[in-house]
């Protein structure tokens, strides 16, 4: 065998893109983001070994219950292993497989249902853990193989359209049918996980969370990583990946893909059901609601916020997301991450050029030159005022009427969305003029309408959040950028 590298070049393993990637896009992926010294520290952290920061996570994870005792906190920290879990499972359908899969809390729902069925007084049936969740799991991955049926004749807009009426049927079911799953009353008194030997794990000691739940979704996550990346790196993979980005391509070079599909599903299904088991343990109850089309909707945005299709990044985006939605139910910290995210937007959008500090120093005289016009017109316009601290300030800035019209909340709420939309299509001086009265407008739609609605007002800080990202990084956080032609 010749070796055709031409004469003075030596290439590594390192140098050349992956099987499957094109090389200007291994270049274009390997290029830093940070500049200056940020960008020396993210060249070296990217030469680490995947493993290390795996070790490294759970290690900081582990930690994590020693220096922080508080109960809430610690179960934030567990349903954010669960996120990240149900995370990695889309990942492998929508991430590799490239199927848009809407019925996902399915499968998340079933492993709850099947747990509670098979160990609670529902039935009186009382497996073991070591017997009834391997069990789940398997039951999961064929629901997930039946699902995935339509998927050989649908592709795109009309497999999402099958697997979000799955998820209704499954609502329907759960609602409805109180022989089996209860009604909405839900199962009630699910046992917990059980060690080998007969002793159980206390879902709450003196009424406070248990970590050693958190603990064994750490282990359940650590297998659930490698084992996926591990399926990642093999045929199956790669086999995945041509499937997602072409897969007429993919049926020409004789790859069965309908059976791709099929695995897709059943991967991610195994997953789901998997951490519906630790769900139903931790939580001893099993409700309808836990599996609405807001869980669908929240795990969809870690993945598109972490990265499609990169392990790391949907569990990144589960780390960010999952404490962020519980941090924006308090009003305070609603507060200060609705002007972060504005402060964050605007440098990202200009940097270091002059128009950022012009539109920041014009904001805030606008704000305040507003607040004193009303306060001189009428003292109930800026009534609502917190006396010290950032609301203090933002009250002084925004104004607060002490009692809110009702016209003025939807007229204001829509004028923002208009604002935002015509902003999109104008250029140049007349952009930022008008962009320093929708900013304070925003401001005012969220201190005087969305902080009464926090579940609302939580949602939308997100949305806002994921908005900006997707301008500045269509790929995410950490996704793969791929060749596009347009």
């Amino acid at each position: 065998m010749t070796d055709s590298t031409p004469h003075g070049y030596h290439s590594t393993a390192a140098e050349g893109p992956a099987i499957g990637q094109d090389e200007w896009v291994a270049r274009h992926a390997d290029a830093v983001v940070l500049p200056g010294i940020l960008g020396v520290a993210e060249r070296r952290l990217r030469r680490l070994p995947w493993w290390v920061w795996l070790v490294l996570f759970l290690a900081a994870f582990s930690i994590f219950p020693v220096v922080e005792s508080s109960g809430y906190v610690r179960l934030v920290a567990f349903d954010t292993v669960l996120y990240m879990l149900l995370a990695l499972g889309l990942n492998v359908v929508v991430g590799w497989g490239g199927l848009l899969d809407l019925g996902y809390v399915v499968f998340y729902g079933f492993g709850a249902y099947a747990y509670a069925l098979l160990d609670s007084p529902h039935y009186g049936i009382h497996l073991t853990t070591i017997a009834s969740v391997p069990l789940i799991v398997v039951m999961g991955a064929v629901v997930g193989l039946l699902l995935g049926l339509p998927s050989w004749r649908l592709t795109g807009d009309y497999l999402a359209i099958v697997t979000l009426f799955a998820l209704q049927l499954f609502q329907t079911i759960t609602t409805n049918w109180q022989h089996v799953t209860g009604g909405p009353f839900g199962i009630l008194n699910v046992d917990p996980f059980d060690l080998p030997g007969g002793h159980q794990l206390a879902v709450q000691h003196g009424g406070i969370f248990a970590v050693s739940y958190l603990y064994v979704a750490l282990a359940f996550f650590a297998v659930v990583f490698v084992a996926l990346r591990m399926v990642n790196n093999s045929r199956t993979g790669r086999a995945w990946r041509s499937l997602r980005e072409d897969p007429l391509a993919a049926e020409a070079m004789g790859m069965p893909v309908n059976w791709l599909k099929l695995m897709s599903f059943s991967f991610g299904a195994a997953v789901a059901a998997f951490t519906g088991t630790l769900f139903a343990a931790q939580s001893a109850n099993v409700f309808p609601l836990s599996f609405y089309f807001v869980a669908l909707i929240t795990i969809y945005t870690m993945v598109i916020l972490g990265g499609s299709g990169n392990q790391a990044g949907v569990v990144l985006g589960a780390l960010i997301i999952g404490p962020l939605l519980e941090a924006l139910r308090s009003a305070d910290k609603s507060r200060y991450l609705f002007f972060i995210t504005l402060v964050l937007g605007l440098l990202f959008a200009w940097r270091r050029s002059r128009a950022l500090g012009v539109v920041a120093v014009a904001t805030l005289g606008f704000g305040f030159a507003v607040h004193a016009i009303a306060g001189a017109i009428h003292s109930d316009w800026v009534a609502g005022e917190h006396t010290g601290g950032f609301a203090g300030f933002v009250d002084h800035w925004v104004v607060a009427p002490a009692h809110l019209a009702r016209w003025l909340s939807p007229v204001s709420y829509v004028g923002v969305i208009v604002a935002a939309l015509v902003l999109t299509l104008l250029r140049g001086r007349v952009r930022l003029v008008l962009l320093v009265p929708t900013l304070y407008l925003a401001a005012f739609v969220w201190e005087n309408v969305m902080l009464s609605k926090p579940d609302a007002a939580r949602y939308i800080v997100l949305g806002v959040i994921l908005i900006v990202l997707m301008i500045l990084r269509p790929s995410g956080l950490l996704g793969e950028r791929r060749v596009e032609i347009v």
